[in-house]
């Protein structure tokens, strides 16, 4: 395990999300009610940035371009790509794909993130 420092408790306020390189990897960082986790910084359809989609129901996420929702504790996706009409089209190329997560854990003031080194 290679815990990296990301960022204070403090930086993210509960309810949002922020995206970081750690140790050559984009990743999100969500500050939910029960916690922090952490996810890919890509959508898995057509890898559009996630942290400028919008977190919704405390505990999805929710792509900004074609509204693919995934679960942010698990990575599962929640529904898949459904906007604008006719993008199901690029879904036959494209199947459903859960995100990659990340453990996260609170050490003092610090928020560190697990990123597994290939």
């Amino acid at each position: 395990m290679t815990m990296h420092t990301v960022c204070r408790v403090a930086d993210i306020g509960i309810g949002q999300m922020k995206a970081f390189t750690v140790d050559k990897q984009r990743i999100v960082l969500y500050h939910l009610t029960d916690g922090f986790f952490a996810t890919q910084a890509t959508c898995t359809h057509v890898f559009a940035p996630l942290a400028r989609g919008k977190i919704i129901e405390d505990s999805r996420v929710q792509c900004p371009f074609h509204r693919a929702r995934f679960d942010i504790r698990t990575g599962a996706v929640v529904d898949w790509a459904n906007f604008p009409p006719g993008v199901q089209l690029l879904n036959v190329v494209r199947s459903e794909k859960a995100l990659s997560t990340f453990e996260v854990r609170v050490e003092g003031d610090n928020v560190q993130v697990d990123i597994p080194t290939n």
